[in-house]
């Protein structure tokens, strides 16, 4: 009972008229009805505005909750926290409704007029995506690529590359048009007699950009791969690693819409060789389209993004989110 309620002074003992005219209900003594109503009255009082009692089960009887998944091992931790930080894996969600950026149209091309090098490539490529181009040597790999680049030009077929077909550009525009395609090779290709930067900033200077706008960006774009603290460094005081991140830096300096990588890790460690993964797909979440030439089927099963393998010259196998077939 609660401290602050206390018994009713007097109550009503008065007998009920209907008990009285009933024949059937037992006579009560005046004392002992009067002492029910009080209970009654009692009872009912205590009762308002007293929040219900949820019993709890004793914790045996409690329900058992799912238990916690076991902790990964040290191995799995680190490879599990490595591709979060790189997001290895992840489909940007800016491109679930992408434009299509590239397309290859029954594209072919012959070498000698006899080695059928590409045999009739139709093929559609997206804005911002990364994928995975794979094949045995001789599948048309770098034929398909130096055609997009216009290194070669097809002799069918058409390649339109944001709404232009590409094949119908004049001498004139060839320069122009290749700033917005970056290429970065396995052999990196710097100029030995040149730093870091200057081999960055030869790009900008070819194209006819003033020595301040090429002040300005060259050091922006080393330090988005890295490279800001090794500006007037040469190549030969680099690692792999490091002359490729240059290169990456070099193809990037126009910000182009497509950045293809030809076998950019051959020549690499399996540490740095991450670290270049890693790098491209940083530039792609920017929304850079990647074209990842590669022969390694270790990078292409763990990046789970769409997966092109050829074939003497032909798309046998285009996979959304696919492994390394060959």
């Amino acid at each position: 009972m609660p401290s602050n309620y206390s018994e009713p002074a007097e109550a009503d003992t008065t007998k009920p008229a209907a008990a009285e005219s009933s024949p059937d209900v037992p006579e009560k003594s005046a004392s002992h009805a009067g002492s029910d109503l009080v209970k009654q009255e009692t009872a009912k009082r205590r009762s308002i505005g007293r929040k219900p009692v949820v019993r709890k089960r004793p914790l045996s009887s409690q329900p058992e909750l799912a238990a916690p998944s076991p902790a990964p091992t040290s191995a799995a931790k680190v490879v599990a926290e490595s591709k979060a930080a790189s997001h290895i894996g992840e489909e940007p969600a800016e491109v679930l409704n992408r434009p299509v950026l590239v397309e290859f149209k029954e594209v072919v091309k012959r070498y000698h007029k006899k080695h059928l090098a590409l045999d009739h490539v139709s093929l559609k490529l997206y804005k911002g995506e990364f994928l995975s181009l794979v094949g045995p040597s001789g599948a048309g790999k770098s034929t398909l690529i130096k055609c997009l680049t216009l290194q070669e030009r097809p002799d069918a077929g058409r390649i339109v590359v944001a709404g232009r077909d590409i094949t119908m550009l004049r001498p004139w525009e060839l320069p122009y048009y290749r700033r917005k395609v970056g290429v970065v090779f396995q052999d990196f290709k710097l100029l030995p007699n040149k730093t870091v930067g200057e081999n960055v900033a030869f790009a900008l200077e070819v194209s006819g950009f003033a020595t301040k706008e090429i002040r300005k960006r060259v050091p922006l774009m080393l330090d988005t791969v890295g490279m800001a603290h090794k500006q007037a460094s040469f190549p030969h005081e680099l690692s792999g690693g490091e002359q490729q991140r240059v290169a990456i830096a070099r193809a990037l300096i126009h910000d182009p819409k497509i950045l293809i990588a030809d076998e950019p890790t051959g020549n690499l460690d399996p540490v740095n060789t991450w670290e270049i993964i890693e790098l491209l797909f940083k530039i792609n979440k920017s929304g850079t389209m990647v074209i990842l030439a590669t022969h390694d089927r270790e990078i292409v099963d763990a990046l789970k993004r769409r997966v092109i393998t050829m074939r003497a010259g032909q798309i046998v196998s285009d996979q959304e989110k696919g492994l390394y077939l060959v």
